[in-house]
């Protein structure tokens, strides 16, 4: 049944669409979402490590304030920038409807196995949490990562909620692109298995580079783990949901620990 629904799934859509129209089509997605934040991590990478001192002695600052001293403002380039981010993932939507594959539910993004796409992604949040906290305080001390502050939001009512709505923008954009558009993509253009693996994670490593080496590697394996699963479960559901709660731990657990615990680094 796996192997019958990969090839349904890789297979060209209805209505005569080349692989040149396809090929440009994906490039055209990347270049508005993920594919342009990894140039921009390329570039931010290359800043910090021709910056005098080490990259640890750096931070790479995510959830900060669009305007400080103006909470309102604030909170409404937040909400902006929250929705615009989301963009890319309608017009994948509107693409697959185009195809007529059903929209995102061609890549298991719906809401047909509510609970069992809850309890796999929660385990698979439980596995990767610990390991990558791990992995990103050795590189860290090893001088192969800047500081991550994952928020340096104001105490303002909105921050929590703010923040929560950040964590599930960026798994929704990640899972849908990185993992069930892009594999769909590239196997109907013709890619191996392997290729398409190798490129989903070298993808989700690239954007996460201005971290430093550890951001890029780390992220890396994560994106070969989540592949695999795509491919075992084909759905994206229980993947967005593990990312959305690893970066809800990161934004929440950062907002409340940082300054009170000593192995949690901060600048």
């Amino acid at each position: 049944m796996q192997v019958e629904a990969e090839r349904v799934a890789d297979s060209l859509p209805d209505g005569g669409t080349s692989p040149r129209i396809l090929r440009s089509e994906t490039v055209l997605v990347l270049a508005l979402s993920l594919g342009a934040s990894g140039f921009s991590a390329l570039i931010s990478f290359v800043g910090s490590l021709t910056k005098p001192g080490g990259l640890k002695h750096q931070a790479a600052n995510l959830n900060t304030s669009y305007a400080p001293g103006r909470p309102w403002l604030d909170l409404a380039w937040q909400l902006f920038g929250i929705a615009t981010a989301l963009v890319p993932v309608a017009l994948v939507a509107h693409l697959l409807l185009r195809e007529g594959a059903g929209g995102l539910k061609a890549i298991g993004f719906d809401r047909t196995r509510p609970w069992p796409d809850l309890g796999r992604g929660a385990l698979i949040a439980a596995g990767i949490g610990s390991a990558g906290l791990a992995f990103y305080l050795a590189a860290r001390a090893a001088g192969g990562n800047l500081t991550v502050v994952p928020e340096s939001l104001p105490d303002v009512w909105w921050k929590y909620p703010v923040l929560i709505l950040s964590a599930l923008q960026n798994a929704v954009l990640e899972e849908v692109i990185v993992v069930g558009y892009l594999l769909r993509r590239l196997g109907q253009l013709g890619w191996t298995p392997m290729g398409a693996l190798v490129a989903s994670a070298v993808l989700r490593g690239s954007y996460h580079l201005y971290q430093g080496v550890g951001g890029f590697i780390g992220n890396m394996v994560m994106g070969v783990v989540f592949v695999l699963l795509y491919r075992r479960w084909q759905r994206v559901g229980p993947l967005v949901v593990a990312h959305a709660l690893l970066d809800i731990g990161a934004f929440v657990g950062y907002a409340l620990l940082a300054g009170k615990v000593s192995w949690l680094p901060t600048m």
